[in-house]
């Protein structure tokens, strides 16, 4: 019965359904007005409730726009609005996933808000605008007695595939600072950067990578959690056909070549990926070398 009050309050009772009598109490409490319905349906398919949430009164909100420069404060809207109304140009190419607006939980939906031209994940409650940015990855290129660097991954995407010790940059860190970390997370090796090599961009799958040519401050390396093992090899030993990414690929290609030119130059590459292409064929995609010095 505890329960039950408790969860009377929640949504919205001053008392049970199932009492007659209002309780005896010297507090009076006050009543809690709900601010939305909750309608549970069935789906025979999937015999499994479903939960909706259904707006009960208009709600008057402050916008949060998000942009890549920071955040927004937008003139109060009415909730209960007109959507806005996508076109029929819009580009969906790249669909936002996620179905749930992050400030508030509410439902969101694709259309072109008003002086945009690109489709973009809008709460259909508080109207936040939710942009989708590329993200950074980063990584070294360790070289040590001749030979680079690899990890073995021990997660997917790509699991048991070799890499460069590489991943997502953390918000408070500098590109090579990231690119430091990830090298100690995955093969417990400190580095230090000698230079940038290379920036591949994949816009097809929303990705920039940054790759640093860096050296052992310690000749010691071990395989980090999320790799399977760690291994020195040498340019003509390299697993191009074992490699986890195409990104990786179009690096240490780009590094071997340099070597055997005797160069070593600041690489800038797109690399368009073929849509259906694995992560890690080097088939998959063309390269677009637009910068070397």
């Amino acid at each position: 019965m505890t329960t039950l009050r408790s969860l009377n309050l929640l949504l919205g009772f001053s008392a049970s359904p199932f009492r007659r009598k209002r309780p005896r109490s010297f507090i009076s409490l006050p009543k809690i007005l709900p601010l939305f319905e909750w309608s549970v349906t069935s789906s025979p398919q999937s015999r499994q409730p479903s939960v909706f949430l259904l707006s009960r009164y208009t709600v008057h909100v402050r916008v949060l726009q998000v942009s890549s420069s920071g955040s927004e404060w937008l003139p109060a809207v009415d909730a209960a609005a007109s959507p806005v109304v996508a076109s029929p140009t819009a580009d969906s190419a790249h669909k936002r996933k996620d179905k749930f607006c992050q400030f508030c939980g509410g439902l969101t939906k694709q259309v072109i808000p008003d002086g945009d031209e690109k489709m973009r994940a809008v709460c259909t409650v508080c109207r936040a605008i939710h942009y989708e940015n590329p993200k950074m990855v980063v990584g070294c290129l360790v070289e040590h007695d001749g030979k680079i660097l690899l990890c073995k991954r021990n997660i997917h995407p790509s699991y048991g595939l070799w890499t460069l010790p590489a991943g997502y940059l953390e918000i408070g860190e500098s590109a090579a600072e990231g690119a430091m970390r990830e090298t100690f997370e995955e093969a417990n090796a400190e580095v230090e950067i000698i230079s940038p090599f290379a920036q591949l961009d994949i816009p097809y799958i929303g990705q920039s990578y940054i790759i640093f040519r860096a050296k052992m401050k310690k000749p010691y390396f071990s395989a980090g959690s999320e790799s399977l093992e760690c291994t020195l090899f040498s340019l003509d030993d390299i697993p191009f056909g074992s490699l986890a990414f195409s990104s990786v690929y179009v690096a240490l290609k780009m590094y071997a070549e340099d070597v055997k030119n005797e160069k070593l130059k600041f690489h800038y590459c797109i690399i368009n990926k073929r849509p259906g292409a694995s992560l890690s064929d080097p088939n998959g995609f063309d390269l677009e070398h637009h910068l070397h010095s």
